[in-house]
């Protein structure tokens, strides 16, 4: 059965004539009469008698909009509910974001998105492995240079550097050794990091190098890495939004910069169309977050 044509019908019912419901609903005359005969010629039956001026309806067409009437308006409850929903961040939003990104920032982000938004339950997960979002049930996954997805969709609302940092009692270039062209400094660095490592870099001179890390001590997290070259261990490549503070306060020489690009810190979700208001409401809070795509410690 055409739910449009029965909804037509009892438009035409409950106002007591085609001209009438045409003028409530802005629906054509033509239209609403041609729906309301094509459900007679569907359900081979007469629904309503039309006179010169006036029409009624038959015992058919009273049986069918008492029964259907009632489920009519409930469905267009529930239609206004789901485009309400739509349109209004609520229900529970999941984000996966790495550990050093969460710590540094989304306390105070996600404050502020609670705040602004308490229909929405929002979990935040601190963690480095690569999550699926489907499978593992998130809504939205922050990543750094991302691989690209054709599955997953999203925006990069911020970009960072990666710098070499070293305790400040370590003077460059003493405690570089040359060696085969290559800089070679004792490092602390990532449990991932390849043993054959370069790390291409830009002094603050401008100069370019290579460096190749000496391993003294492998860790599985940045915010470990970060306090072994607080405590002396060795110099490490770190994210800026790390370091910035430590290095604004002397806790930590800043050698050189990496080569290249920008890091790219992405916010992915899995939908391209309908994304849904909680996840808009949640990118655009990380874009005011840092509206120049620059790390600053968020307010």
């Amino acid at each position: 059965m055409d739910l449009q044509a029965l909804t037509d019908f009892n438009l035409v019912a409950s106002h007591g004539g085609f001209g009438r419901a045409s003028r409530a609903t802005g629906r054509s005359k033509a239209t609403l009469s041609r729906k309301v005969a094509e459900l007679e010629k569907s359900l081979g039956a007469r629904l309503i008698e039309r006179g010169t001026h006036s029409l009624r309806l038959t015992e058919e067409g009273q049986a069918l909009q008492g029964r259907t009437e009632g489920p009519l308006a409930e469905i267009a409850e529930a239609a206004e509910a789901v485009a309400l929903g739509a349109s209004t961040p609520r229900g529970r939003l999941r984000v996966s974001a790495p550990v050093v990104f969460a710590q540094v920032a989304l306390g105070r982000i996600g404050a502020r998105f609670a705040l602004r938004y308490p229909q929405v339950r929002l979990e935040i997960v601190a963690e480095d492995r690569k999550i699926d979002l489907v499978e593992d049930g998130f809504d939205i996954a922050i990543r750094i240079d991302p691989s690209a997805d054709e599955r997953l969709v999203g925006r990069c609302f911020l970009s960072d550097q990666r710098l070499l940092v070293a305790p400040p009692e370590w003077q460059p270039p003493t405690h570089f050794q040359e060696e085969s062209g290559e800089l070679s400094v004792k490092a602390v660095v990532s449990i991932n990091t390849r043993v054959d490592i370069l790390w291409h870099l830009q002094t603050q001179t401008g100069r370019k190098i290579s460096v190749r890390p000496e391993p003294v001590l492998r860790c599985s997290s940045l915010m470990v890495v970060r306090d072994a070259v607080l405590a002396g261990a060795g110099a490490a490549l770190l994210p800026k939004l790390l370091i910035a503070d430590d290095i604004a306060a002397g806790r930590l020489a800043h050698w050189g910069t990496q080569d290249g690009s920008a890091v790219e810190i992405w916010a992915l979700h899995n939908s391209r169309r309908l994304a849904g208001a909680k996840i808009r409401a949640f990118l655009d809070t990380l874009d005011k977050a840092f509206p120049q795509r620059i790390f600053v410690p968020p307010l």
